[in-house]
């Protein structure tokens, strides 16, 4: 005679637990909308095992309870992100074609912004945005966020520095979220969008939890976008070479000044003193020359 294998996670085999019962493993919860079909809102079910099995008459968690905990994590670790003090920033509020920029720069920002439209309708593959601080690299990359939750598809975003004190904290025991649980959410999200890669400190242990992080993200070439003002040859090694694959990743330079400088020329001017960083008070030799030139 053919036996048949008994799973006790299978809802088939599987029956509601008493209401009588329920209260010893905890109150019931129903939930509001529709009672689970498999558990009938008991949240516990009993397997329908036959007699002298081991698990015969124990109360096993129903799989919605499965659900739920992945739902609390998700939100745990959205809450973790910036993006809800980023809504702003939106594909809307974001200027294609400043006026008082040059035809070149205008017509490169107009690119950016059309690169990364495209991009939020279809992720797929990564995308880097790099360019001088306050050049729209952030509210590019959050309107792609924003786009994305808008379509109801899952994101995360995360500022890089941010990112690895969540994964130092998530150690804690008071953690909301466990350090392998972050880190594995992190890893397989549909979507994550890095902020400010880069702005890290670079201690090993930060260099190796970014490169694990997107190694696996670049071999599961899972859609990944990334920001950074760092110039490609001063990042990790490691990072450099995965971010500099033609055939995953879509390098996108934006050569516009400083916006938060505002529509006068002179200050958007200023966002080229990184040329000028080595001309500093301490690096000033007041006694070098006088006026005629002599010592």
């Amino acid at each position: 005679m053919r036996k048949s294998a008994l799973d006790p996670r299978d809802p088939r085999t599987t029956r509601p637990l008493h209401p009588s019962r329920a209260q010893a493993y905890g109150p019931s919860n129903r939930i509001e909308q529709a009672p689970c079909p498999i558990c009938d809102g008991m949240r516990y079910t009993v397997p329908d095992l036959p007699l002298g099995h081991p698990d015969f008459g124990k109360a096993i968690p129903c799989r919605c309870r499965e659900q739920e905990r992945l739902a609390r994590r998700l939100r745990s670790m959205q809450r973790m992100g910036t993006l809800e003090t980023l809504q702003r920033l939106t594909f809307e509020s974001f200027i294609p074609e400043p006026t008082h920029l040059s035809h070149e720069k205008a017509f490169n920002v107009r690119r950016a912004f059309e690169t990364c439209r495209y991009f939020a309708q279809e992720p797929e593959g990564w995308l880097l945005l790099t360019g001088t601080y306050g050049c729209g690299k952030t509210h590019l990359a959050a309107a792609i966020a924003n786009a994305r939750i808008d379509l109801g598809q899952p994101v995360l975003f995360m500022v890089v520095p941010d990112l690895l004190d969540h994964l130092r904290s998530a150690f804690s025991p008071q953690s909301d979220v466990t350090y392998d649980e972050l880190f594995e959410q992190l890893r397989t999200t549909t979507l994550l969008v890095l902020d400010d890669l880069g702005a890290q400190s670079s201690t090993p242990w930060a260099q190796e939890k970014l490169f694990q992080l997107l190694n696996h993200r670049y071999n599961a070439q899972l859609a990944t976008v990334i920001t950074t003002n760092q110039r490609l040859e001063d990042l990790e090694p490691r990072l450099r070479s995965r971010l500099m694959d033609v055939n995953l990743v879509n390098h996108f330079a934006i050569i516009a000044p400083d916006f938060r400088a505002g529509k006068n020329p002179v200050q958007s001017d200023l966002s080229s003193l990184a040329l000028h960083n080595e001309q500093r008070f301490d690096t000033f030799n007041a006694r070098r020359t006088d006026i005629s030139g002599e010592e």
